[in-house]
């Protein structure tokens, strides 16, 4: 007889301790001279074991106790993804508080809303431009008791701000602390509950102001846990980390990191990602749908098209594609496939799987949705990509595959000792042990997404037969034309992305329209790598997007695109913006996933003039 999700929660439940404090030292106790993790030093890399983990998170812990951090008082953390992050957010635990991430690249407006809104008595920033943005916002003057920051890179002129202090102040204060109150750490943990709140995160605020989701401490021991039962990694591995750990899914590879064991690469410069798996060799790779999209486009663009390498390239792509149903199946190769797979592994394949590091078991993707595309191409490589799904509110991994049984354009089955169910209209609703506490002072938000234990994740899915979902779209993102039809502009957005390697942005708009039309921004370094090869490199980005040979490129494209979707899907018209979308305009949240409603009002006259005469014959003939 099959073991009910609540069962299994029971059961999961019963093997965690009770707080994420205590889980951290249980992973210590275990390995304390295993490395934990591997960070950027210099020019190279340098490994720090567990137990000199714990002895820094003692005295962050002791140092916030000593400067009076009370039982689930908030402490705001705004940094890049770094060690000092992952330190100051298990020292503020183990201190019985509570975490609020707040993006380094938020603006001020919206970093004093998080602030004011948590309630934060504390801020930990990574360098003076953070501090510098922190103490121009009036209103922290009297909320926050002190500041506390990683990198002093403060000018000597600096205006004096008693309530600063340095990484390394607080270190040593909290190493005076224990040695005067051996136990202070220890009492602070023990008064820590299972529904106790471990961290404030604040939604990405796409459809407006970000609200403060609350994540208690059994969010993490269970997300942590049931990854561990799971095992769909084991402590052998090396993960690969460089998502903001001010996101829920950055956050949450901690917590089964420090349940499982494995190490962790953690580097969050992005520009160096793909330096970074070359130099240090992960076994997995975590990442967002755009990181893949953009290592295929570079793959895709890298050679003429009529070129040798070119047609070697899409040779062996083809032999791949021919193989993934036998290797999908678990059955060998017929023999000549066997043999041309070889050599366009040889040629082709290898050389992706060098620049991954060379160890790649496997890689997942999560945040937004994968095109089934892009997952089979890098399958066809002999790199396979899994799906996972989730929110802020159920502490991110909610749904995933497993990478020896992926089913691609799928997010996988509920993680275990979840219930999952579709509403009446479609909607995904899930329930369990890691679901969010509510919204932090939005009770009326918090009854209608949290309905008897169900929270209610405003995406719209479909089961197949074995449980595994698939995400067709977000439920306020739905728009219905002119004629009636629905249209999911996720799908049309990865029909997109999967099918024109120039594109970095594309935006689908339709509501109460005829057709669909769209908005795109193409990718600088994709872009450059076009005009090199056709003496246009003195040209600026501006003036290439507008290029009448590129308006042709993309028309060629485009057509494939439309080919992909349903005949009231398909983008009739679409404008290529002279830039991209950015943070700094508005049109992009601090996490960059696309504000719509900003889009529409920005760009309204384009838009407009792309239904300007609904009776023209489309610009993306069929």
């Amino acid at each position: 007889m099959t073991d009910t999700p609540q069962q299994v929660a029971e059961r999961i439940l019963a093997s965690v301790p009770p707080n994420y404090p205590l889980m951290f030292r249980e992973r210590v106790a275990a390995s304390p001279e295993k490395i934990a993790y591997t960070v950027p030093d210099g020019q190279g890399w340098r490994d720090v074991p567990w137990r000199e983990i714990r002895e820094a998170v003692d005295e962050v812990a002791a140092g916030l106790v000593a400067l009076g951090l009370r039982p689930e008082q908030r402490v705001a953390i705004a940094s890049a993804t770094r060690l000092e992050w992952i330190l100051a957010d298990l020292g503020i635990a183990c201190a019985a508080g509570a975490t609020t991430t707040i993006y380094p690249n938020t603006h001020a407006e919206d970093e004093a809303h998080i602030l004011i809104d948590s309630g934060s008595a504390m801020a930990v920033v990574e360098n003076n431009a953070q501090l510098t943005k922190l103490q121009g916002i009036p209103e922290m003057l009297g909320q926050l008791s002190h500041i506390i920051v990683f990198d002093d890179d403060r000018p000597a002129d600096a205006p004096a701000d008693g309530r600063v202090v340095t990484w390394q102040g607080l270190r040593d204060l909290g190493r005076e602390h224990l040695a005067a109150n051996p136990s202070c750490l220890d009492d602070a943990i023990a008064g820590i509950r299972p529904d106790s709140l471990a961290t404030l995160i604040y939604t990405s605020g796409t459809t407006g102001r970000p609200k403060g989701v609350e994540l208690a401490h059994r969010s993490w021991t269970y997300e942590g846990a049931a990854m561990r039962y799971s095992r769909f990694v084991d402590a052998d591995d090396v993960i690969y980390l460089w998502l903001p750990l001010a996101h829920v899914y950055g956050r949450c590879i901690v917590a089964c990191q420090l349940a499982i064991g494995m190490r962790a690469v953690l580097d969050g410069r992005i520009d160096r990602i793909v330096q970074g798996l070359g130099e240090t060799h992960p076994t997995v790779f975590i990442g967002v749908p755009r990181i893949f999209e953009k290592v295929r486009a570079a793959v895709m663009t890298m050679y003429p098209q009529n070129g040798f390498k070119g047609r070697v390239s899409r040779w062996a792509f083809k032999i791949g594609r021919d193989s993934r149903p036998y290797r999908l199946a678990g059955k060998p190769l017929p023999r000549l496939l066997a043999v041309q797979y070889a050599v366009a592994d040889r040629l082709v394949f290898s050389k992706l799987k060098t620049r991954l590091g060379g160890r790649m078991r496997f890689m997942i993707s999560g945040s937004a949705k994968l095109s089934r595309q892009v997952q089979q191409w890098f399958y066809s490589a002999g790199i396979t990509i899994i799906e996972g799904y989730g929110s802020t509110e159920t502490a991110a991994i909610t749904f995933l595959n497993l990478p020896d049984e992926p089913r691609f354009g799928t997010v996988g089955p509920v993680i275990p000792g979840l219930d999952t169910r579709l509403a009446d209209d479609g909607e995904v609703l899930v329930k369990g042990p890691p679901i969010a506490r509510g919204y932090h002072n939005l009770p009326e938000d918090s009854a209608e997404a949290f309905e008897d234990g169900w929270f209610h994740t405003g995406d719209i899915g479909v089961f197949d037969p074995d449980g595994f979902l698939t995400i067709t779209d977000r439920k306020n993102d739905l728009f219905k034309t002119s004629n009636g039809k629905f249209v999911a502009p996720q799908k049309v957005e990865n029909a997109v992305m999967a099918n024109i390697p120039y594109v970095s942005q594309v935006v689908a708009i339709g509501n109460d329209r005829k057709y669909v039309t769209a908005l795109v921004a193409l990718d600088p370094a994709a872009l450059q790598k076009w005009a090199e090869r056709r003496d246009r490199a003195g040209l600026g980005y501006a003036e290439l997007t507008q290029l009448p040979e590129i308006r042709r490129s993309i028309d060629r494209f485009m057509r494939r695109v439309n080919g992909r979707l349903e005949r009231w899907e398909q983008i009739k018209r679409y404008a290529i913006l002279d830039h991209e979308l950015s943070l700094a305009d508005g049109t992009l949240t601090p996490n960059l996933k696309v504000r719509r409603e900003p889009v529409r009002q920005k760009y309204e006259d384009v838009i407009e003039a792309m239904y300007a005469d609904e009776s023209t014959s489309d610009l993306v003939s069929e």
